[in-house]
């Protein structure tokens, strides 16, 4: 099937004669797809290691103190939070340069970050005693790797307009995002298993050429709408906002959608869940090293390797979503995680000496877990949308995706921060305790109370939270039904008791105040 983008000869003609536009569309395959999904190779693997890595590499590889790690960390991602505010504005509206007619909204700006990506990147992991160096470093990357992941996030919009196909290049992030987690925790295993003495120097090196293939074959083989004259004047007939204006929106926006209590509870379950994931890999390779007797250097990587389960996991869990539903996998993943916390520290409290085997099956358990609360927020995330509809009327899914994404950073900047802080408390010392034997007891024992209580007490209340999500295919068919009763003219008052309990639950609003009267601009006139 070819892209749905039809562009007539006339605008063909201005995109390659005046705009010399450097992009042909393709049909939408699952080759296609994986080419689109690359950069994901990058995206899934630098998200895991800004929260099982760094932290690691900071306290453990050079000596930092853990408040200081932890606040390198938390800045980085604080910047990023608020860059990618002001980027999607930039890109948006890059079409008025010649840079932008010549090169693309998108892609110049995932051109120009693979450069800068490809020199900058490995500057993190040379050795230096300046904790300075580290934190420039780390906010450079983490503006740099937003500049290629907020355009090529818009890019399915602009490849093609049909739904399936969107799908296509979509659900391919999720296999090649698991595939570049695996990866980079693969990677430093083995130097660390080998003893190399420049273990994390090396593995920077080869995430980068890793990560910059990945990326290339992403921006070569990707297109983006034509600049044709009709789509310059679309664009330029948008309402313009200036970026006090685009805050203030964004602001009031990310307000109302707490007034909507499915997602309130979705997006509750969804942070203190992924909070307590942070901790856990934050702190896993300090609770190995300082606490666990005969520990080898490469255990922690190894057994962070094990989430390449994810990726048949991720299989089995769509099959789990239709015939059980979220509620089922939240508790699955939850208390997978719970069990696996349980095992560590009673390995630690047995005085279990070199409990490779028994780490590794515990392990498993956590990593089939990881990819069970991974996979489902995000997929019942696609459902939300159609809550806010029967609220507002309002077409806002976009801003919905900005509030957890935005939150979710917050978050894990906050957990890596925190751990930090809370580790400092226990007496540890990153330059003198990097084993069990120079770890003293006491210290040991702050290190198991911070890696066991920070994940657990997250979890569990995400767990009891869980109870309360009463979203899933059977309620939504309900609200879905309803909603189109209403768009066929149907009047509130002939609304079914079940129709009118669902909404309700939902919405967490009486029925009446749903639904609103629109004016005659199609604005809503009074809404919740």
């Amino acid at each position: 099937m070819r892209s749905t983008w039809i562009v007539s000869r006339k605008e063909t003609t201005l995109a390659s004669n005046s705009a010399k536009w450097p992009y042909k569309a393709h049909s939408i395959t699952i080759g296609r797809g994986i080419e689109y999904g690359m950069l994901d190779l990058m995206g899934g693997g630098w998200n895991n290691i800004v929260s099982g890595v760094i932290f690691a590499y900071l306290t453990l590889a050079q000596g930092f103190n853990p408040a200081i790690a932890g606040s390198i960390a938390a800045a980085g991602r604080i910047v990023d939070c608020i860059w990618n505010l002001f980027l999607g504005l930039i890109t948006d509206n890059f079409y008025k340069t010649k840079l932008g007619q010549k090169f693309g909204r998108r892609h110049f700006f995932m051109a120009l970050g693979l450069v800068l990506f490809a020199c900058v990147f490995p500057l993190f992991w040379i050795s230096s005693t300046s904790w300075v160096y580290y934190l420039v470093v780390y906010v450079a990357m983490e503006i740099i790797i937003a500049m290629m992941i907020v355009p090529w996030e818009c890019l399915p919009t602009e490849m093609t307009r049909d739904y399936k196909q969107r799908t296509t290049l979509s659900g391919s992030r999720m296999v090649i995002s698991a595939t570049g987690t695996a990866l980079v925790f693969l990677i430093l295993a083995a130097l660390k298993q080998a003893n190399n003495p420049n273990a994390y120097l090396i593995a920077g090196i080869a995430w980068t050429v890793l990560f910059v293939i990945a990326i290339f074959i992403s921006t070569a083989f990707t297109w983006e709408r034509p600049l044709t004259e009709d789509f310059i004047k679309e664009l330029d007939s948008r309402p313009k906002q200036s970026v006090g204006e685009v805050l203030k929106e964004s602001l009031k926006g990310y307000a109302d959608t707490f007034k909507n209590q499915a997602f309130r509870t979705h997006l509750a379950v969804y942070l203190l869940s992924f909070t307590g994931k942070d901790f856990y890999s934050t702190l896993l390779p300090t609770f190995i090293a300082c606490c666990i007797s005969g520990a080898g250097d490469s255990w922690p990587w190894t057994f962070q390797a094990m989430s390449i389960l994810g990726i048949p996991m991720t299989i089995y869990c769509a099959k789990l979503m239709i015939s059980h539903g979220p509620r089922f996998l939240f508790r699955l993943s939850y208390i997978s995680i719970l069990i696996a916390m349980v095992a560590y520290v009673a390995v630690w409290a047995m005085g279990i000496h070199n409990p490779f085997w028994i780490f590794l099956i515990v392990s498993i358990i956590y990593q089939c877990g990881r990819a069970t609360l991974e996979f489902t927020p995000w997929n019942l995330f696609p459902f939300m949308p159609d809550v806010d509809y029967i609220m507002t009327r309002g077409d806002r899914a976009g801003l919905y995706a900005s509030v957890m994404t935005f939150c979710r950073k917050s978050t894990g900047a906050i957990a890596t921060w925190v751990a930090g802080i809370l580790l400092e408390f226990t007496g540890y010392k990153a330059d003198t305790m990097k084993s069990f034997d120079t770890t003293p007891h006491n210290v040991q024992v702050g290190i198991v109370l911070v890696f066991f209580l920070g994940t657990c007490i997250l979890i569990a209340w995400a767990l009891w939270l869980s109870r309360h999500i009463y979203l899933d295919r059977e309620t939504h068919g309900v609200l879905k039904a309803e909603i189109e009763r209403l768009e066929q003219g149907g009047d509130k008052k002939d609304v079914s008791d079940e129709a009118r309990k669902v909404a309700e639950e939902l919405t967490g609003h009486p029925y009446e105040k749903l639904w609103p009267a629109l004016d005659k601009n199609g604005r809503p006139i009074e809404q919740v």
